[in-house]
């Protein structure tokens, strides 16, 4: 069995007191993908940010052995920059190279290089998820914590994103994903051998 790249160990949160899962256990290795389901309320997001180092659990301890990219249910693409403006100003503020590939290389990836340029006040919804999605490139973190992320995008979009979580989890990434719908899948590349795609459910 492969060492995890992210392990979440006995893990306990609340919120205002209620508590919204206790004794959680996670691990994810090379290649895995795992999915977070339940209702509203049910503490999706609350365990993504704890597994991100955003929120302090209750109990428990999470063991992070790589770097890790996170996005969350809101974008966090600031309005008023472009698509490439974003993207530059993240490889300023990690000192890296723009995420592992040039800037239009990345936008080319989730197909948004037509609106690189327009501020990100003026573009679709979708599209703003896009923006937020190119920054998962390879370079990047080798685990992916995504919060929602087919919100807003439509078909085309969604196999995008299918085809680039398949060749993360195929280049030795994991990824843990809160979603209300199941995930895209795409037919190749095929990740490594020993790892698994499977669900965690919260709120039964």
């Amino acid at each position: 069995m492969q060492t995890p790249l992210l392990a979440a160990e006995r893990l306990s949160c609340a919120a205002a007191e209620r508590v919204l899962f206790d004794e959680l256990q996670l691990a994810a290795a090379p290649g895995d993908l795992i999915e977070v389901h339940g209702p509203n309320g049910s503490g999706k997001s609350t365990l993504l940010r704890c597994l991100a180092g955003l929120l302090a659990p209750r109990r428990g301890r999470v063991r992070r052995r790589c770097a890790i990219d996170y996005v969350g249910h809101k974008p966090g693409v600031c309005e008023r920059l472009t698509p490439v403006e974003h993207l530059r100003w993240l490889a300023r503020l990690r000192g890296d190279p723009p995420l592992g590939l040039g800037v239009d290389q990345a936008l080319r990836r989730v197909d948004l290089r037509g609106a690189r340029h327009e501020v990100c006040a003026a573009l679709s919804a979708g599209q703003v998820r896009r923006a937020a999605l190119a920054r998962l490139t390879p370079g990047a973190g080798r685990v992916w914590l995504l919060d929602e992320p087919l919100t807003g995008l439509d078909a085309a979009a969604e196999q995008l994103l299918g085809a680039m979580i398949a060749a993360h989890r195929a280049a030795g990434g994991a990824v843990v994903c809160a979603t209300h719908r199941p995930l895209p899948s795409a037919p190749s590349p095929t990740p490594p051998a020993s790892s698994s795609r499977r669900t965690v459910q919260l709120g039964a």
